[in-house]
């Protein structure tokens, strides 16, 4: 008999050998998921065998793993705020920088009224539908809008919108680039505008496992990285109503540059604070 004990460590070993970083953090989450255990629950069946079908998992997803995986691809979800969402490499990896960016939009839904108020609120570029689907299920009766040129990426939103089940019956997808995915009828209505749109510069050096893995196209953004921060932001205003708000993510370094471009369009533009009290994204708003 082979305890998940030693299974656990023997992964850890074999992931460490490949160079992969955090072998032990890798290997436990693999045997929880294997095991379908949370960490508590995991205290229970670490002393106990593997059956012949969790081993088989359990090997499968430490050979990615070995391979460079992210290990959030590996595990195929990874929580966002109270999401639990379900990702693979047609989208980003939610990050903890995005979730701040989140909750800068639902006080600014607050601030417009919230669900009472009836302005939607619509997350550009969504991907796994992450910020988006927390104004959801953090605002119960919200109207909300994720809209993405990918289709692929659309199609892992739609899974993780049915996860949400009821929460989520205020949601409508759309496929589009930016505003174009939108219909007409919004223009001028829309309480909250929220993007973590692609923010880095084209010659940028990306960690090997970003440029190996996660999908190009929703991290970059010409020379400068700013291409698609500029256009979501000169074309907000037409389609926020009086008050509303435009909510975006970017890299510290860039929020002073895009905020004097912001300050073109809207009469108020803060800055938002990350974890690491840094500057990661811009408030802005019409009078």
């Amino acid at each position: 008999m082979i305890t998940w004990e030693k299974l656990v460590a023997e992964a850890e070993a074999t992931i460490a050998t490949a160079g992969v970083p955090d072998a032990a953090g890798s290997a436990r989450w693999i045997a929880r998921e294997a095991t379908g255990t949370d960490a508590e629950e995991w205290l229970d069946v670490a002393t106990t065998a593997a059956t012949e079908r969790q081993l088989a998992s359990f090997d499968r997803m430490v050979a990615r793993r070995c391979e460079g995986e992210p290990l959030q691809y590996v595990l195929g979800s990874w929580g966002f705020r109270r999401l639990d969402l379900y990702v693979d490499r047609r989208v980003l990896i939610p990050r903890p920088e995005t979730e701040i960016i989140a909750g800068a939009a639902i006080d600014e839904f607050d601030r417009v009224g919230g669900p009472a108020g009836g302005a939607p609120v619509v997350d550009l570029g969504t991907g796994s539908g992450a910020i988006g689907l927390s104004v959801a299920i953090e605002r119960p009766g919200s109207s909300v809008w994720l809209t993405d040129a990918s289709t692929d990426a659309l199609a892992v939103a739609r899974a993780n919108l049915a996860g949400v089940g009821r929460a989520g019956g205020g949601v409508s997808l759309a496929a589009g680039d930016w505003f174009a995915a939108l219909p007409p009828e919004l223009a001028g209505t829309i309480g909250v505008v929220v993007s973590n749109p692609p923010y880095v510069a084209a010659e940028s050096d990306l960690e090997p496992q970003v440029s190996a893995w996660e999908p190009l196209s929703a991290l970059l953004a010409g020379e400068e990285g700013r291409r698609d921060l500029l256009v979501i932001i000169a074309q907000a205003p037409l389609w926020l109503r009086p008050g509303g708000s435009l909510v975006l993510e970017m890299a510290p370094d860039q929020v002073a540059p895009v905020s004097a471009e912001a300050g073109i369009h809207f009469a108020e533009v803060e800055p938002i604070i990350d974890l690491a009290d840094r500057p990661r994204g811009i408030v802005c708003r019409l009078t």
